[in-house]
């Protein structure tokens, strides 16, 4: 059976207000946070985008990348997917949050190559057991659950999966999924990711 083309989607829509400042914008390992996390993306998929608000489609890094604008405004990541969904209905869509510096190639690898056995293909968090829904393949069979959990007033993509009952893969790099929202995880996500260090 063959797939439907698979697209990315880097989230970079939130207001990182615990960060008090863009989490995209920030340096890891030489290059911004969106830069890496793109071409990560352009690596496992025919083509890649970035998700942003409307109002930061003008700035979104000087219209270096092909951007996705949601539709919907304060409701969070989902709006980004169901925006590229119905942007490009008939791809399937590899999600990024932008702000997992520790993910790698390897960890892609094991989400694509499992993927066409379900609508979703997701990630079992090390942490909790729950899915990791901002790393994961949304087919385009979601695409109509997706808006009705919107209209619905459930847009929390970790609930829809919970929901959904969607088999989990576990992850093979235990660290790969862990995100960074604060000032004080950002100095300890660069402390790991040394000789990098802080820009």
């Amino acid at each position: 059976m063959s797939l439907p083309p698979l697209y990315g989607l880097v989230l970079a829509g939130g207001a990182s207000r615990r960060m008090g400042r863009d989490k995209a914008a920030l340096r890891y390992h030489g290059r911004s946070q969106l830069e890496w996390a793109y071409d990560l993306l352009t690596r496992h998929c025919e083509r890649a985008f970035v998700s942003v608000r409307r109002d930061q489609v003008p700035g979104t890094a000087d219209g270096a990348y092909p951007v996705i604008a949601d539709g919907h405004e304060g409701i969070g990541p989902m709006a980004g997917i169901v925006a590229a969904q119905a942007a490009y209905p008939e791809a399937g869509w590899l999600v990024l949050a932008c702000d997992l510096p520790f993910l790698t190639d390897a960890t892609l690898d094991a989400l694509t190559a499992s993927r066409g056995k379900h609508d979703v293909t997701a990630f079992r968090s090390v942490h909790d057991g729950l899915p990791e829904p901002l790393c994961a393949i949304y087919e385009p069979a979601t695409r109509a659950s997706l808006r009705a959990a919107i209209d619905n007033g459930r847009p929390c993509p970790r609930k829809y999966l919970i929901q959904s009952g969607v088999p989990l893969l576990d992850q093979p790099h235990p660290a790969a999924l862990d995100n960074v929202n604060t000032p004080e995880e950002f100095a300890e996500a660069c402390n790991r990711l040394q000789p990098d260090g802080p820009r």
